[in-house]
């Protein structure tokens, strides 16, 4: 049995469905199946998503208060006014300020830009920075990716005698900054057709409207800010997209190259995976590690030399975040597994003095996926006193409504179901960790700390071919909203399996159903190798790719999680007794068992675990489902008992005997008649003496006759003194299974036979036989 972390929910679409997408838009069961997972089951929603154009970008004088901008920006232009574009230190807020940077220079405007240090200034509008743009001569700010909740610092600008443009995207307040003009897809509520842009979504919508036409030049920072921000890939922000990464797949600008470069990527490979793991985390990573305004820098560098070293910067910041992150993670799990108070909350909370708080919602990332718990991670600052973090939650547990409900110990904090950052004294951590522990308990059960693996696209082997993986990714771009599917291959069976890499650290296997077979490959998942046998039934998920070597293309599937409901015989028979081979049985999760004294005084000190020995069948003292059987026990009947006690999902057979009988076997009626003929014609024979050349003579092993010898000892046809055999004449007659050396010798080979030198599938059904009335689902 192979278990999963995480519960496995798998979606089944319906057959007709499937067929009616199939025979009505001409695409492959694959395709079909993602679409319907998607909520386009029917062809007119399908072709909604398949059939994209321009007509999905909506008139931007749609937007409440856009043509008002566009009259105060061509009044600026007109009067030379000084204008500062205000942005954020995230790749939305980068590539926003780039793209109103561009549309105002080639307005010919006097224009620069302004990111606040997120260490310094924090998220938003900031009275400093306000300040100092009014002392620069600054008469109209805009906003972008940021402002709705900057109301003092912009009642500030205000008084100052500076106009105020806000275009943002972020939930706005009750209570709305005093700006001259705030543009959101949101505000006021309802009044636009598509209310999910993202920052940079809305610059482009006001490029759009400025310019007087789409500004196709600017796609491609759009599409990067929009990915980076995780907003729905759907609508109008679906289009963006898509052209965006259209046009980086050509672009000339010298930024998409260095890039590409830096990152390791070919430019005409680029997609929504690129930007997303790519791209946007080193421009997120300069603004997380200190000033944003490199990575503005690199987006409108006009030369190679430029942009390379534009690149390298941004590259070398995400390679230090990627060692903080690592750093501060490894110090938060060493808390949380080191202090019972922070390990038993169901709210993970750790802090500590020092800790970048511009990385620490990575970290809480990371600890959700580990323990799958809500989680706050906090940076402490002793000297103001203080604690700021970023928490990120699981289903079931709203982290801005419970951090709501302890307002009185928060006095700044804000967010979402799943994520929230805040700023507190720091005498209070130990209280919100209690606090919200007992709120946890009110809300979240035990079901609900599983993590949960939702599977939309189960698929059959031969459903998977190059040509409908090429075709599923014709279907993106993938991400928020229009999630990149998770495949499931159900109850596979695995044809071979072997470690690969370098390490061996990684799984490759040949997996076969009823329709055909695949080659599945497992990053990082050598560990596996030891946990599946052969020719068990598992089920994967993970994604599908295509594999091209010499010129030839083949599907693969790559695995992200494997488990089996069937029991599994892990098959260690006729090894030798060295470390290597040991190693490789989990031995930390098994009960080792034997039958015989003898064989925990070879094993103790190989395995240095303890042995259970079962001499009377008490089957108390095994713990685990997961068994070694080390050897044979003295009667199937035993076996049996243990497999009907212990119910065993994974069986381990080593199976040592120390003086097999199987192949020596039992000797014949006829071979007993003429030893006890030859000893008969021979009083006082001298066995030890003249044994080797009996054994050459009547051709039977030694050990043979020495069994022989004690069967009629033990039935009294013999007498044995000092040495010397003598046939008793007057013994009566006896059968001679009656001697119990002979019905143990009978038994031990019959023992052997089934277990220890049976064929592997042989001895899988023998145990299956016997585990029939199981139920491992």
């Amino acid at each position: 049995m192979i278990e999963s972390k995480k519960q496995w929910i798998v979606h089944q679409p319906h057959e007709e469905t499937i067929t009616q997408l199939q025979n009505e838009l001409n695409i492959s069961s694959l395709a079909a199946k993602i679409l319907i997972a998607r909520g386009y089951e029917t062809p007119a929603k399908a072709k909604s998503i398949l059939q994209m154009d321009e007509n999905q970008l909506h008139d931007p004088f749609l937007l409440n208060g856009i043509a008002e901008a566009v009259e105060r920006i061509e009044e600026a232009l007109n009067n030379g006014e000084k204008i500062l574009v205000y942005g954020d230190y995230d790749a939305d807020g980068i590539t926003s300020t780039t793209i109103m940077m561009n549309v105002l220079l080639d307005l010919g405007a006097d224009v620069d830009f302004c990111i606040p240090n997120r260490f310094t200034h924090g998220y938003g509008p900031h009275e400093e920075l306000f300040r100092k743009a009014y002392e620069d001569g600054v008469q109209l700010i805009i906003t972008v990716d940021n402002g709705i909740s900057g109301i003092e610092p912009i009642r500030i600008a205000k008084e100052l005698g500076m106009d105020v443009i806000v275009t943002d995207h972020h939930e706005a307040g009750d209570v709305l900054p005093e700006a001259d003009i705030i543009i959101h897809p949101r505000v006021p509520e309802g009044h636009y057709p598509f209310g999910d842009l993202a920052g940079v979504g809305v610059a482009f919508k006001l490029a759009h409207a400025l310019y007087g036409e789409v500004p196709e030049h600017l796609y491609e920072f759009a599409a990067i800010g929009t990915i980076a921000d995780l907003v729905p890939l759907v609508g109008e922000n679906r289009y963006i997209v898509q052209q965006g990464i259209k046009h980086l797949k050509i672009s000339p600008n010298p930024w998409v190259k260095a890039l590409c470069d830096i990152a390791g990527v070919k430019q005409n490979e680029i997609n929504e995976e690129v930007i997303g793991f790519y791209f946007g985390p080193r421009l997120n990573a300069i603004g997380r590690l200190g000033d944003a305004d490199p990575g503005v820098a690199l987006l409108m560098s006009e030369n190679d030399i430029d942009a390379a070293e534009g690149a390298k910067l941004l590259n070398s910041k995400n390679t230090e975040r990627k060692e903080i992150v690592s750093e501060i993670t490894e110090q938060a799990i060493e808390m949380i597994e080191n202090n019972e108070v922070i390990s038993n909350s169901l709210v993970l909370v750790v802090a500590k003095e020092g800790w970048n708080p511009g990385v620490i919602g990575i970290v809480a990332s990371r600890l959700v996926e580990k323990y799958y718990k809500p989680t706050i991670v906090l940076s402490l600052d002793i000297e103001k006193g203080t604690a700021k973090g970023s928490g990120r939650s699981i289903e079931g547990f709203h982290l801005y409504n419970e951090l709501a409900k302890n307002r009185e110990i928060l006095p700044h904090f804000g967010g979402h179901p799943m994520a929230a950052g805040m700023t507190f004294p720091l005498e209070y951590v130990d209280e919100l960790r209690i606090r919200l522990h007992k709120q946890a308990k009110e809300c979240l059960t035990e079901e609900m700390l599983v993590p949960k693996l939702f599977i939309d696209v189960p698929v059959e082997i031969d459903e998977i071919t190059v040509e409908s993986i090429e075709e599923i990714r014709k279907l993106g771009p993938f991400g928020t909203g229009f999630a990149k599917p998770i495949f499931a291959l159900q109850d596979v069976q695995v044809r071979s399996i072997r470690k690969i890499g370098a390490g061996e650290d990684h799984l490759k296997m040949e997996l076969e159903d009823k329709y055909g077979t695949i080659d599945a490959i497992g990053f990082s998942k050598g560990y596996l190798h030891e946990e599946i046998s052969y020719g068990v039934n598992i089920s994967v998920v993970g994604d599908l790719q295509i594999n091209e070597w010499q010129g030839k293309k083949k599907p693969q599937f790559m695995i992200e999680d494997v488990q089996s409901n069937e029991w599994q015989l892990f098959d260690y028979r006729g090894k030798s007794l060295v470390q290597k081979w040991m190693n490789t049985i989990p031995l930390n999760t098994c009960s080792v068992i034997a039958f015989n004294e003898t064989t925990i005084e070879m094993f103790q000190p190989i395995i240095q675990t303890s042995i259970n020995l079962l001499k009377d069948g008490d089957t108390m003292l095994v713990n685990s489902q997961y068994i070694v059987l080390l050897d044979l026990p003295d009667s199937l009947e035993k076996l049996e008992e243990v497999i009907q006690s212990i119910k065993p999902k994974r069986v381990y057979a080593i199976f040592h005997v120390q003086e097999s009988k199987f192949f020596n076997g039992m000797p014949t009626r006829e071979h007993f008649a003429w030893y006890y003929s030859f000893l008969k014609k021979r009083p006082a024979f001298n066995l030890r003496l003249h044994i080797d050349q009996l054994s050459k003579h009547i051709g039977l092993n030694t050990e043979v006759i020495k069994f022989m010898t004690n069967v009629f000892f033990e039935l009294g046809f013999v007498k044995i003194d000092n040495g010397l055999t003598t046939v008793d004449s007057n013994a009566p007659k006896r059968a001679l299974s009656e001697a119990q050396c002979y019905k143990k010798r009978e038994q031990q080979i019959a023992i052997e036979q089934t277990l220890l030198y049976a064929p592997y599938l042989e001895l899988k059904q023998w145990f299956n036989d016997r585990m029939k009335e199981y139920n491992y689902s």
